[in-house]
């Protein structure tokens, strides 16, 4: 079954080919044939499309909408001299697994979008208004191509989340408030976190109810979540991206209070802080500089700038809190797992992020701390670690092409 996986973004859409099915994911042997990112979709949209093991493409072209975009990634897909392994036309793509980010309370699992997904989807923009309605883009621009033989299926963020108990869903406010407004924490990253946890337990050799870890999605924006017996029972964001660690641009954990302060200092709407604090905050308010983790490494690696190696020192002592927190509410871990794009790749933010934490049976390796990056997998704990500590490259693309190849051959779903 070849699946076309979709992300689509305010002005991105994100693409790739999988090739699974039952007995593929059984054995592991799924298979991305190829990959495609159109940026700056209203305007020049800058183009960059690969197939595995060949040169890519890159182009810019005006690109009005969602669905000129999609147009143009299938006009390249089935282009013979493409020559995309079993993709002749469109018709040679069996289901269409998009990413959406809300499913609120009313989608626990992956699911097949018809009108009534539709319209559930677009009842939780509330909740993700930034997210869902560029999602739904993805998917009235699928549908309007694919026509309604082509099955799809929605694959949520906060899905993953959902086992999480109330003791850690809900917020100290009056809870008729949660009931009335679904006024709650949701948490994302969910197929990201689902994934680290299904190659953990794919690494150690053992089942899914013998997985407690903390598994760390650490990238622009960055997240903490806490999988005991194979279940996320914590996680740092909230009822939006805006909670939990610093990230790149977001202020991440804040006294509700600052909010109202800064809209009365600087004569601001609530609207116009709350973009503050998503766009302006996080590693680039604290350094002045940069959301760029490599950046600011570089900038304190060559110049001593003091506010990079504030906005570095920031952002892993939000982690380091998460970590001893987690580790304190499940009563013990087995593995710490870093993941995502500063997670993969900086060494220096994972070995700040477990500094000090060896009372706790946690002592990274230097060696194999440095050595483990670009895209690498393996463990950068020392032999005498009684936690074990490990990078995991995320593959949130493939946890979306199996669930829609589960959905549409009806297969139980983990």
């Amino acid at each position: 079954m070849n699946i076309l996986v979709l992300n689509a973004g305010s002005s991105s859409l994100k693409f790739q080919i999988i090739r699974t099915d039952l007995e593929m994911i059984e054995k592991a042997q799924d298979e991305m044939l190829a990959k495609g990112l159109i940026e700056r979709i209203g305007s020049q949209a800058l183009i960059s499309f690969q197939v595995v093991g060949k040169p890519q493409f890159k182009n810019a072209v005006p690109i009005r909408d969602h669905r000129d975009a999609l147009n143009y990634a299938l006009a390249w897909i089935t282009n013979p001299e493409t020559d995309i392994p079993g993709i002749k036309n469109t018709t040679d793509i069996n289901a269409i697994g998009h990413r959406v980010v809300h499913g609120g309370e009313d989608f626990t699992t992956s699911i097949r979008i018809d009108q009534t997904v539709i319209k559930s989807i677009e009842d939780n923009i509330d909740l993700a208004p930034l997210h869902n309605p560029p999602n739904l883009k993805g998917i009235y621009a699928a549908r309007d191509i694919f026509g309604a033989n082509t099955p799809q299926v929605a694959v949520f963020d906060t899905a993953f989340h959902s086992t999480m108990p109330e003791v850690s869903f809900l917020y100290g406010i009056p809870y008729q408030l949660y009931r009335r407004f679904k006024i709650r924490k949701y948490g994302f990253h969910g197929t990201s976190h689902r994934y680290i946890g299904y190659r953990y337990r794919i690494l150690e050799g053992i089942p899914r109810d013998k997985v407690n870890i903390i598994t760390l999605h650490l990238g622009n924006g960055a997240s903490a979540c806490a999988i005991k017996a194979g279940h996320s029972i914590d996680t740092s964001m909230g009822m939006s991206p805006l909670d939990g660690l610093m990230m790149g641009t977001r202020s991440g954990d804040l006294d509700p209070q600052v909010v109202e302060f800064i809209a009365h200092k600087e004569n601001s709407t609530l609207s116009e802080v709350i973009q503050l604090l998503n766009k302006r905050s996080g590693m680039l308010g604290i350094s002045g500089l940069t959301h760029d983790m490599r950046d600011l490494e570089s900038e304190w690696n060559e110049y001593k700038d003091r506010r990079a190696k504030l906005a570095i020192d920031m952002f892993c002592g939000k982690i380091k809190k998460y970590v001893g927190g987690y580790m304190a509410e499940m009563g013990g871990v087995d593995a710490i797992c870093f993941s995502a794009g500063i997670g993969e790749n900086s060494s220096l933010t994972r070995k700040l992020s477990l500094e000090g934490l060896e009372f706790l049976g946690i002592k990274i390796d230097d060696k194999k701390n440095k050595e483990i990056i670009g895209g690498k997998e393996g463990v950068i704990s020392a032999k005498d670690s009684k936690i074990k500590v490990y990078v995991i490259p995320t593959n949130e693309e493939l946890i979306l092409a199996r669930d829609t190849c589960r959905v549409v051959l009806n297969a139980p779903l983990p």
